[in-house]
């Protein structure tokens, strides 16, 4: 039995089938530009009667990490998706054009920023005679923010390269460098919160990307087996994921709003505001995935587990953006 499923498209051959493709287009550029809006003007809404006050440029900062962010997920998405690929019987050859390429340009222009923000004093630079390159060795933030610079470059030789696989150690390298950003040496157990972050930020690009991946892979794969269990596949893996990001998450709020203050901090300061904006966001993805997964089961087609599914992939690109934003933010409570 095959999960042969004839579309207009299929059917269309005068040219008509154009108009889904660039309806989609319209519909992904209408949500990028309103996921870019949260970052910019996010700030001034969590800020509000919070008393604090937020670093000069913060929503361009969000806007660039989440950005970078973006970055990490779509091609350790590709590649994690590719891998599990590779084990099913039967699969199709073929897959969907790779985006890696693009995604390391904007990642590489993201950083890049974000470098210069280190090298001026979190201000936005004047003109390029403010960017002072050579002084960026001369602090951690600079070497981590020209690792992650080079990282980009590097990713993308490898994956013109012979061997794309080895496009994970430069990704490897700017998940590091952003665990370590994330928690300066002042800060209490900086070791241990770099780990925290660590596993939180692979499995979350793992699970964003690889949802992502495995939507495109599937429209390519369309009237076959290996589709529906490539999602099954993913679907098994997506829990594990999410268990450990829950794990991390709730372990990493708990370094920096002390049990005894998080319901207050969750309301009263910017970090806790955007925090529990995510929190309930991610909520939203579980129920999703959990809806796809049992249509995914006990549906007749298997692939009618892709409607949740981008729904889920939307609702997860949100995440990334609200992440972006909330490491821009002022962090409540510092430990020293």
């Amino acid at each position: 039995m095959t999960l042969i499923r004839p579309t207009v498209e299929a059917a269309d051959t005068s040219g008509s089938g154009r108009r889904p493709g660039r309806r989609r287009a319209v519909t992904v550029l209408a949500l990028v530009v309103l996921a870019a809006l949260i970052p910019l003007l996010g700030p001034s809404a969590a800020l509000h009667d919070t008393g604090e006050a937020a670093a000069p440029g913060v929503g361009g900062i969000a806007l660039l990490r989440a950005v970078l962010f973006g970055a990490l997920c779509v091609p350790l998405g590709e590649l994690f998706v590719s891998r599990l690929a590779r084990t099913l019987p039967g699969a199709p050859p073929n897959g969907p054009r790779s985006w890696a390429l693009y995604t390391y340009g904007a990642g590489f222009v993201a950083a890049l920023g974000l470098a210069s923000v280190v090298v001026t004093d979190t201000l936005a630079p004047d003109g390029p005679t403010r960017i002072d390159i050579g002084g960026l060795y001369q602090s951690r933030d600079g070497r981590l923010a020209l690792l992650e610079v080079g990282a980009f470059a590097v990713a993308a030789l490898c994956a013109r390269s012979r061997r794309p696989g080895v496009q994970v150690w430069p990704l490897a390298a700017v998940v590091l460098a952003e665990a370590l950003r994330a928690h300066p040496p002042g800060e209490y157990s900086p070791l241990v919160g770099s780990e925290l972050t660590l596993v939180h930020l692979t499995c979350a690009a793992l699970w964003v990307g690889g949802l992502l991946h495995v939507l495109r892979t599937l429209r390519q794969w369309r009237g076959t087996e290996a589709g529906a269990a490539l999602l099954g596949l993913y679907a098994r893996v997506a829990g594990v994921l999410l268990a450990v990001i829950t794990a991390t998450g709730v372990c990493s709020s708990l370094r920096r709003m002390p049990v005894g203050t998080i319901l207050d901090q969750l309301t009263t300061t910017a970090y806790g505001r955007t925090l529990l904006a995510k929190v309930l966001l991610v909520a939203a993805v579980a129920v999703l995935a959990l809806w796809a997964r049992s249509r995914l089961r006990r549906a007749t087609d298997p692939l009618t587990a892709c409607s949740p599914a981008r729904a889920e992939v939307v609702a997860l690109g949100v995440v990334v953006v609200l992440s972006g934003l909330l490491t821009a933010l002022p962090v409540p409570i510092r430990w020293h």
